[in-house]
């Protein structure tokens, strides 16, 4: 039965701001207390999804989380009314406040980790949430992310979403910004191959936060009921993670039996790639990037690796990049040597995604990648499915309920609490998904 890979994108939420508050995000770190624009960074969003629809890709839709949370401030000791519980997080505890405010769930490449029916025993699409216990701002995801994807991928015919794991340091999941799966086309068995950064035997990063852990990865696995002589684990590159790269999508993409990576992604990498070709009967197509072709430093600060590869109808491959890999000399200069040495990638667009580039995350981030065959997309919520009406109605309802401008010091503003309810009221009424988020209860 023929599968295609839907890209399931996270709207951007009404509390897109830069607070800064994920160390080993360089991006997010160096951009902390400016002004961000919600209105335009899910402008950007929707005009991403819009061109991968246009192009003839299938593209879904994921709802924000509601933000501000004032229950995770409640939870941690601040009392009263929704605004009074913002107005003492702002004086008390500002980086609570920007906690409970956080637009991170935008980034769906970390709501979960995902099995085509190809690859597991029992035939189904399997979804575990990422605990993103590394992270207070996301750790307070999970749970949510859980009740979308089954509300979602509701047939339990067709797909199983599974809990997250314990949250525990020493289960540190990220979902899919740290698995990639390569197959000779959609419907085959796939290879997983699970990226981490630490585990009980091996040392991490020294500078920044490893926030995989191996002994997540395996439990995913398990959970999945893959083949594990399919299944290939990896370690990221300490110094990698100290540069910059928090996970492992900054420094490596597959599609299909394509992987475009630095040369700097996995601790012996020549073995981790010889076992990638092995179980794919010699047919990987490797694309690995010299430091001398692309610094480490330059992949970082571009985002070149996040950037989105996509098979189009005739089998051409695109690669989606930012803005940002546009105006690097060094990653502009590559791409162009690369295009024209025809190894795999047939062609290169930039997309303008400076909003969320802001805050450290690029094209690869803003999806989550489900392979699906007919049958299962048919079973799925269809109401999530992008089409220029769905777009049509998003882009007036991004336009009538955004801000233009936010600062971190706005988070406590009682309006804001107000506007984003009322806006993600209005999104699941769009979205047919009534009655989604606890506020509408």
């Amino acid at each position: 039965m023929k599968a295609v890979e839907v890209n399931f994108d996270g709207l951007v939420g009404p509390t897109h701001n830069y607070s800064g508050l994920a160390p080993g995000n360089l991006a997010s770190v160096r951009n902390r207390d400016q002004i961000s624009n919600p209105r335009a960074a899910a402008l950007q969003g929707l005009a991403k999804m819009k061109r991968l629809h246009d192009l003839g890709l299938t593209q879904g839709v994921l709802p924000p989380q509601p933000r501000p949370e004032p229950e995770l401030l409640r939870r941690l000791g601040f009392a009263g009314s929704d605004s009074q519980v913002l107005s003492r997080a702002a004086v008390e505890a500002p980086w609570l406040l920007s906690a409970a405010c956080s637009a991170s769930s935008m980034w769906t490449a970390n709501a979960a980790t995902v099995s085509p029916a190809a690859d597991t025993a029992d035939g189904r699409v399997h979804f575990t949430p990422a605990n993103l216990v590394s992270q207070l701002h996301r750790s307070m995801e999970s749970a949510m992310t859980g009740e979308i994807l089954r509300r979602v991928f509701h047939n339990e015919q067709f797909f199983c979403v599974h809990n997250a794991l314990p949250a525990s340091s020493a289960l540190g999941d990220e979902g899919g910004a740290n698995h990639n799966r390569l197959c000779t086309g959609y419907s085959d068995p796939g290879v997983a191959l699970f990226v981490y950064g630490r585990s009980r035997q091996q040392s991490g990063p020294h500078r920044f936060p490893a926030r995989q852990t191996l002994e997540a990865s395996e439990a995913v696995a398990r959970q999945h009921g893959l083949n594990p002589a399919r299944v290939i684990y990896a370690q990221q590159q300490p110094d990698a993670i100290d540069a910059g790269v928090f996970h492992n999508d900054v420094i490596a993409v597959a599609n299909r039996n394509l992987l475009f990576c630095h040369e700097g992604a996995f601790v012996d990498q020549t073995q981790v790639i010889g076992r990638l070709s092995h179980a794919l009967d010699g047919k990987l197509n490797l694309i690995q990037v010299s430091e001398q072709e692309v610094a480490l430093q330059a992949a970082v600060q571009s985002y070149l690796f996040n950037s989105q590869l996509l098979t189009l109808s005739g089998g051409h491959t695109l690669l989606l990049v930012p803005l940002e890999c546009r105006e690097n000399e060094q990653v502009w200069h590559y791409l162009q040597t690369l295009l024209k040495a025809r190894k795999g990638i047939d062609a290169v667009e930039v997309i303008d995604l400076r909003q969320s580039m802001r805050n450290g995350g690029g094209p690869a981030c803003l999806r989550l990648r489900v392979v699906l065959e007919s049958e299962a997309l048919e079973a799925c919520h269809q109401g999530v499915l992008f089409s220029d009406q769905l777009y049509a109605q998003l882009i007036d309802w991004v336009e009538r309920h955004y801000r233009d401008r936010l600062v971190p010091s706005e988070l406590a503003d009682p309006a804001l609490l107000d506007e984003s309810h009322a806006a993600l009221d209005e999104l699941t009424r769009i979205l047919q998904l009534d009655s989604l988020y606890p506020f509408q209860h």
